[in-house]
């Protein structure tokens, strides 16, 4: 019999000091994403800094696809909810956009400015406004925390108007975090503040799916153990209580690879968010 328990939590979430070079990210995302985004505002088919709210991160980027759009891609970034933004995942647009769909990447207010419960909020307004903008169906993913995010969006307690709600078609989580619990044990809950409360209330595997909820859970194959748990979590919880789920895990990929695919519009993770 093998009995497991964590000691260490902020070891168990620490992504950059468990990869080999870990400390090349994010700064390895900076120059592609913003080549492609200077590309597509060269081909007038890029929109940024779009506000969806009052506070000074409240801001998106649109990229547009050539000919018709197909419909809506919006990717919600990472970092614990307490840093990154918008502009350092660009590139990842490429992918949905080659194969005819917009793109939108909101940031967000970052904690302890706020709390998780109110981002969860801000990235329901922008999505309602992404999705004001661009006609079609409505495919959300988001990585790490951002995986997260995306996943509350689709609980029986969104926050996202019934309209935009009857629109979602799929949401991928890359690497998210489903079950805020264990973060009230790891030192950057000084800055999260969060509380059981909230943790209860804003954890989509505790949470019920809306109804028709499909949901992809994908995860690096060389991730922490936390990561592959709690990828695993959300879908086997969640295709009990009637939603579509299912679980990949990506070999030889880790915390920061894992988003690769969605630069390739022939990746299987690209795919998988189009899937119709």
């Amino acid at each position: 019999m093998l009995e497991h328990r964590i000691l260490d939590w902020d070891d168990a979430y620490a992504n950059g000091a468990n990869i080999a070079r870990g400390d090349r990210w994010p700064e390895a995302w900076v120059k592609p994403a913003e080549a492609f985004r200077n590309s597509l505002l060269a081909a007038g088919r890029a929109k940024v800094d779009l506000a969806y709210g009052e506070r000074p991160r409240n801001r998106m980027d649109l990229f547009l696809p050539e000919g018709t759009v197909r419909g809506l891609v919006v990717f919600v970034h990472g970092g614990f909810w307490l840093q990154l933004g918008k502009s350092f995942w660009s590139h990842l647009a490429a992918g949905a956009v080659a194969n005819g769909y917009a793109v939108a990447m909101p940031s967000y207010t970052l904690c302890p400015e706020v709390r998780v419960a109110d981002i969860v909020k801000e990235v329901a307004a922008a999505i309602g406004q992404a999705a004001a903008h661009v006609e079609g169906p409505l495919m959300l993913t988001g990585h790490s925390a951002g995986g997260h995010l995306v996943s509350r969006m689709v609980t029986a307690t969104s926050p996202l108007e019934p309209q935009v709600q009857a629109r979602i078609r799929n949401v991928i989580s890359i690497s998210g975090l489903h079950d805020l619990r264990p973060l009230l044990a790891t030192a950057m809950n000084e800055r999260l503040a969060l509380d059981e409360a909230e943790a209860l209330s804003e954890s989509p595997a505790l949470l019920r799916p809306m109804s028709n909820a499909r949901i992809t859970c994908w995860v690096g194959g060389n991730e922490r153990a936390e990561f592959l748990r709690q990828n695993t979590l959300l879908a086997n919880i969640w295709i009990g209580l009637g939603a579509i789920t299912s679980t990949v895990v990506e070999p030889d990929k880790n915390h920061f690879t894992i988003v690769d695919g969605l630069a390739d519009p022939r990746h299987g993770l690209t795919r998988a968010l189009l899937s119709e």
